[in-house]
């Protein structure tokens, strides 16, 4: 088959050619598109389940809403484990997977699950909610504002109800917590000596708050001609107006909610705070798309903060844009494209400085690119990303994918300096085919040696499995392509380049390495042939001696 394969490449070279200059360009530029990442994605497909409770402790939260849930979620096919974590006001439950199931899947079957149990909670607890799908780092960028002329109050407003949302509007943010500052909301503050006084419950109290701060459709009016819709203002929200609504009564009998409690504008309490750099601001941590390109989306972030930071300097806050960037270890990683291109052109000027000719050298050398972009090919073919680990896959492959090439290569030059040295010499092309196929199982076996000792990361399990098999599959990806670049592009190539090599004679160093090996060889056989006459005669005296001590010695040892 192999042969075959020869054959045809050479036969068809500038087909071959032509094909391995598109595979070429069409994987540098994917390479500068492919989406990058920290790490790959070494979890286990999970998906988290909050579920907000509010009045309750975290014994109710327990028994009443995590429980439910667990045993709602337990009989979905591929489930591994359901972990939980219920405190007051606030249930979270945890839903992993086996390795290999569909997320999405998963996902949909969770959200029926959930559909079935909304209606079991108690009451005013909110429905579960589904986290995000987010990548395996989750992680994308966390930012901080800090400012000494608004209040807290005023800082996390701004970061609730205009940064937020700029931010999850750009492609690739799932999610944005944020932490600190002061959340404002109406404080109704009822006086229980009024309520005495005027006899009004609590329960009228809240009703009234509720109907008056609810948003509600409101119909429409029905004339001969026409219905005519009726729209609403909206929800009260302000203090004074809210102070102003009627809880019982009419006319001058009416009660208002101002007379018996105080409305005003408040703190809610807070469940965390946030420092930054030791001063007390207010914190948005983004999540990242599971799938996505982390440096793309934390740049088309940073360009969107940078639009709305003179908004923020207006307004006397101080932008801290990176407090945690987990695309600084993606910018350090791609330094290995630097290592990339030291090592790439170490193999060239060793190529350079053995073969001596600028034909064979780069024939050899596009086995280094050709299979390194073919293999970033592959990769998103099947949907893999480029991390630290594909990458540092790919710097270890630099010097066995010029391997192959470079033994075809050689093989074939000898052969045809031979060739040129008879007096019929032989087709040219039959030449590099004889050559190419007398190498053919070289080439293979040195592959599958190398290849054997990565089995080792491919039998791992787990975590550790996660992490190193994309450098193993980077590693014996580029070098199995290498071995097919061997036996299909580099005797194309050859054919094309080195139709005037028979008559070039050999380096001088090549030909002065050749003396200098042909002299220690010599060297050595005559040490071994020297040592191997030396051990006969050692021996011949031992055995001479041994009738000696069996008269002499082993009598008086008796």
């Amino acid at each position: 088959m192999l042969s075959y394969l020869i054959r045809q490449s050479i036969r068809f070279r500038g087909i071959v050619a032509i094909g391995a200059a598109f595979l070429i360009a069409v994987g540098a530029w994917q390479a500068a598109h492919a989406p990058l990442d920290v790490f790959p994605d070494f979890t286990q497909p999970q998906v988290t389940l909050q579920t907000e409770s509010p009045g309750l402790n975290p014994e109710e939260v327990e028994a009443l809403v995590t429980f439910p849930i667990e045993s709602a979620v337990s009989g979905i096919p591929g489930l591994e484990s359901v972990r939980s974590k219920s405190i007051a006001g606030l249930s979270v439950v945890t839903v992993t997977f086996k390795q290999g199931t569909d997320i999405f899947a998963d996902r949909q079957l969770l959200n029926e699950k959930l559909a079935d149990l909304a209606g079991s909670l108690p009451a005013g607890v909110k429905a579960p909610s589904v986290s995000p799908l987010v990548s395996a780092t989750m992680d994308l960028l966390k930012i901080g504002l800090v400012s000494e002329k608004i209040s807290p109050e005023e800082l996390r407003t701004l970061a609730d109800w205009k940064l937020r949302p700029l931010l999850l509007a750009v492609p690739g943010v799932a999610d944005i917590s944020v932490v600190g500052g002061e959340i404002r909301e109406l404080h109704v503050k009822v006086n229980p000596e009024k309520l005495v006084r005027r006899q009004v419950s609590l329960a009228e109290i809240t009703d009234t708050v509720k109907n008056a701060s609810a948003l509600r459709g409101v119909g429409y009016v029905e004339t001969e001609n026409q219905r005519i819709p009726i729209s609403a203002k909206g929800a009260v929200t302000d203090p004074a107006k809210l102070a102003g609504t009627v809880v019982r009564g009419a006319g001058a009998d009416s009660i208002l909610l101002g007379d018996v409690a105080d409305v005003a504008y408040g703190a809610a309490p807070k469940i965390g705070e946030v420092l930054i750099q030791g001063e007390p601001g207010v914190m948005l941590a983004l999540i990242s798309q599971y799938g996505t390109n982390t440096l793309e989306v934390t740049q088309a972030v940073e360009a969107a903060l940078s639009d709305f930071k003179p908004v923020l300097e207006a307004q006397g806050i101080k932008l801290y844009p990176a407090l945690h960037r987990p695309a600084n270890f993606i910018e350090i990683a791609l330094h290995i494209r630097e290592s990339l291109l030291i090592g790439t052109a170490l193999v060239v000027l060793v190529l350079v400085l053995f073969l001596l000719d600028p034909r064979t050298a780069l024939i050899s050398f596009i086995s280094i690119p050709l299979s390194l972009l073919t293999t970033v090919l592959i990769f998103s073919a099947f949907g893999m990303t480029l991390n630290t680990l594909t990458l540092g896959g790919f710097a270890v492959a630099i010097g066995v994918v010029v391997d192959d090439a470079i033994i075809d290569v050689e093989n074939i030059v000898r052969r045809l300096r031979m060739n040129a040295a008879l007096t019929k010499p032989l087709a040219f092309s039959e030449v590099i085919l004889d050559a190419s196929v007398e190498v053919r199982g070289a080439i293979v076996y040195a592959t599958l040696i190398v290849l054997a000792v990565f089995i080792p990361v491919f039998a791992m399990s787990g975590i550790q499995a996660s992490f190193f098999r994309p450098l193993g599959t980077a590693f014996v990806t580029a070098t199995l392509v290498s071995l097919g670049v061997a036996v299909t592009v580099t005797p194309a190539l050859c054919a094309i380049f080195l139709k005037n090599t028979g008559g070039h004679r050999e380096p001088m160093h090549i030909r002065w390495i050749k003396q200098i090996y042909g002299a220690l060889l010599g060297i050595l056989m005559q040490v071994s042939v020297g040592m191997a006459v030396v051990s006969f005669v050692l021996l011949g005296a031992a055995l001479a001696l041994i009738p000696r001590l069996k008269t002499e010695f082993l009598p008086n040892f008796r």
